[in-house]
């Protein structure tokens, strides 16, 4: 399956809201302090940064190798590598604790817990986490609205990537028993801030692959979320889950 990442490093590096950590932050009421984490699926380090501090050694690895062209900066404290979910380059039980934001939908889930399976030691976990995109405001429902509009006229590309939920992880984590809970989170954004987090969804890099200028995508955001949040910042909501797969054997 495609990787659509690769061209939305630097907005991913400087534009994503700072959801990542909130999520980490729940994580580790279940997760001690491990020696080894792997974040499968790293992109640009965001969801890599967390873990420094909560493992002795973080390795970050990534397919879109242009992605890790920010990670060291984004994630000073870890170590990085190129490589698929489908074919760890780890040792046989070398790693405590293995997490996957957002980043299982673009892999073959078969095969990436079979080397899970392989590469964690005795007592490993795995964390799988996603959120949706975050099109709400707490405030009011116009933002909602607007991104309804904004899809619309944007579309997601088509089969781009596979379902992943805790339900889903339950049929295919072989060997894995899945526990999991739902969140919200809410971050308060301004206008400017906002319009860059959203230029950085894979519905713009479509439509950008599909011949739009980006100018033109930005200046469209620009003139209709003006009137929504105004000079004022505004708390926006991500709504996710975050699934604990332990091994069942």
């Amino acid at each position: 399956m495609t990787n659509p990442f690769g061209s939305l490093a630097a907005g991913y590096a400087t534009a994503r809201p700072a959801v990542h950590p909130l999520v980490i932050d729940r994580v580790r009421r279940r997760v001690v302090a491990v020696d080894r984490a792997l974040d499968v699926g790293c992109g640009a380090g965001l969801s890599t940064r967390p873990l420094v501090g909560m493992a002795r050694h973080v390795i970050g690895m990534e397919p879109a190798e242009p992605m890790l062209a920010w990670a060291r900066e984004v994630a000073p404290g870890a170590d990085f590598v190129v490589g698929g979910a489908e074919r760890l380059p780890f040792m046989r039980a070398s790693v405590d604790l293995i997490t996957a934001a957002g980043s299982l939908n673009y892999a073959d889930p078969a095969l990436f817990f079979v080397e899970a399976r392989r590469v964690l030691r005795r007592g490993g976990m795995i964390v799988v986490y996603d959120f949706s995109t975050g099109r709400s405001l707490r405030e009011s429902a116009e933002l909602d609205a607007w991104f309804d509009r904004f899809i619309e006229r944007y579309p997601w590309s088509p089969n781009e990537a596979r379902v992943m939920n805790p339900d889903v992880l339950r049929e295919v984590a072989t060997g894995f028993t899945v526990l999991s809970e739902g969140f919200e989170v809410g971050l308060r954004m301004g206008f400017e801030a906002y319009v860059e987090y959203v230029m950085t969804e894979t519905n713009v890099a479509f439509a950008m692959r599909n011949g739009a200028a980006r100018e033109d995508v930005r200046a469209w955001c620009v003139a209709s979320l003006s009137p929504i949040f105004g000079a004022e910042a505004g708390e926006v909501l991500f709504r996710g889950y975050i699934a604990y797969l332990e091994n069942a054997r």
